[in-house]
């Protein structure tokens, strides 16, 4: 009783192992994959052997970075034509 006690929680115990093991692998492999920043003849095979939630999850990163510069570059257009039309509104006063 004691001994088919101790094996299970042996098995149990090696069953976490693994799959933590196979989680950090995973990880470091989408990591790894993260290092493909342009698509060009070199890491069109590297590309490839990703996997198709790797490859997702790649370009969905790709769409948020552009979001966040586009929202960056409007709020230096917003900033700079608040700039520009105060000066108007400045120089307009000025002139009367």
């Amino acid at each position: 009783m004691l001994l088919e006690l101790v094996i299970i929680f042996l098995f149990i115990f090696i069953f976490f192992i693994l799959r933590s093991f196979l989680k950090i692998y995973r990880k470091q492999r989408v990591f790894n994959a993260k290092k493909l920043k342009t698509f060009n003849k070199e890491n069109l095979n590297n590309w490839m052997n990703l996997t198709k939630k790797e490859r997702y999850n790649l370009s969905k990163q790709d769409s948020v970075d552009y979001m966040d510069r586009r929202k960056l570059l409007l709020k230096e257009i917003r900033k700079e034509y608040k700039k520009i039309s105060g000066r108007k509104s400045a120089n307009n006063i000025k002139e009367k």
